[in-house]
């Protein structure tokens, strides 16, 4: 990281930091409250911030107001890069981060990144949804300074460009494409032919509007939230990833700014958002694409089986390391699972 931006990073901590403990007036008497800060990068309008307002109800109610959460959208506290930094200090206490920031900390969020290694949004569901699998990943980083509590739907993600239609990979051929700062991400585009363009979501429009780059991938949802729809035109389904965003929580707030009975509430709180916002995104992501299709947008649905080949050599290299090929033959058995439960469903 550049000094600048690790100065700029620690001010906002000690800044943050000063006001961990607030106050509030009960019947004209002061009641000191512990402040629970939640950082994410997503507008007031996408199912993780309706989620986080569910989490923030829950945990004011069931502590009686004694914990105050303090949530900032939008990236108002730094890139997901630079909030999971604050969170790492105890600065920011939750964040919700995608895989391409959290795999810098443990390649057990790498494999979880790998395109195609999900067969189907049922399949992916229950990956995340096991507890045998997801709850080694979550601690995996405890040693970085947090852990996993929850995921969110972060749907599934597809190239989008400001040209042309991505209809089999030779089109991505010399295209600049956005990707999460994450090497699992620029390795598959690189794979593809294009040429991968590590960016802050946040900027993303605007290079899009100068052509900066010619292309992002990601969900339906950035189409309207985030107004990519108004100049990138073109929206290829070739579904390279189902991918989940990760809410982490600092280990300095579940192991030293909270009662053991605070914390249970923050992850019951943790739980409901998870199932909140998992119901929220199916909705969200078809009205996303209707509105999209007005603005002028154009989907298309491309082979996916050319992009599948182009990964072999990406699922051969990640595997050599043994942690990383556990959770991935985790994964894969609970796909070889689903196929057989559904074929017998199919026989009955």
């Amino acid at each position: 990281m550049k000094i600048g931006k690790r100065i700029a990073t620690l001010l906002l901590a000690a800044t943050i930091g000063f006001s961990a403990i607030g106050c509030s007036k009960i019947d004209g008497a002061e009641k000191k409250v512990k402040v629970i800060r939640v950082a994410h990068g997503q507008n007031e309008e996408h199912p993780q911030h309706k989620a986080m307002l569910e989490f923030e109800k829950y945990v004011e109610e069931k502590t009686n107001g004694d914990i105050d959460v303090q949530i900032f959208p939008n990236e108002l506290l730094g890139a997901t890069a630079q909030a999971v930094e604050l969170a790492q200090t105890g600065a920011v206490d939750l964040v919700i981060g995608g895989l391409g920031t959290l795999e810098a900390f443990n390649s057990s969020y790498t494999v979880l990144n790998l395109p195609y290694i999900m067969d189907s949004t049922e399949h992916y569901h229950e990956v995340m949804n096991d507890e045998d699998i997801m709850g080694t990943v979550y601690e995996s980083t405890r040693q970085s300074g947090f852990v996993g509590l929850t995921w969110f739907d972060a749907g599934v993600r597809n190239i989008y460009t400001t040209k042309k239609p991505i209809m089999e990979p030779d089109d991505l051929k010399g295209l600049k494409i956005r990707v999460q700062t994450s090497p699992t991400n620029v390795k598959m585009l690189q794979a593809l032919g294009a040429s991968p363009t590590p960016m802050s979501f946040g900027e993303v429009y605007t290079g899009l509007q100068q052509n900066v780059i010619d292309g992002a991938e990601n969900n339906e949802l950035a189409l309207i939230n985030n107004k990519h729809g108004e100049v990138a035109k073109h929206y290829s389904y070739n579904m390279h990833a189902m991918l989940p965003d990760i809410l982490i929580a600092s280990t300095s707030l579940l192991d030293d700014k909270l009662t053991e009975e605070e914390a249970q509430i923050v992850m019951e709180a943790a739980d409901y958002a998870n199932k909140f916002e998992v119901e929220l995104w199916e909705d969200a992501a078809a009205e996303a694409k209707a509105k999209a299709e007005e603005m002028g947008v154009q989907f298309y649905y491309p082979d996916i089986k050319p992009f599948q080949d182009k990964m072999k050599d990406l699922h051969a290299e990640y595997t050599k390391d043994k942690d990383m090929k556990a959770v991935y033959d985790k994964i894969r058995a609970k796909g070889d699972e689903i196929l057989a439960r559904n074929a017998n469903t199919d026989k009955e």
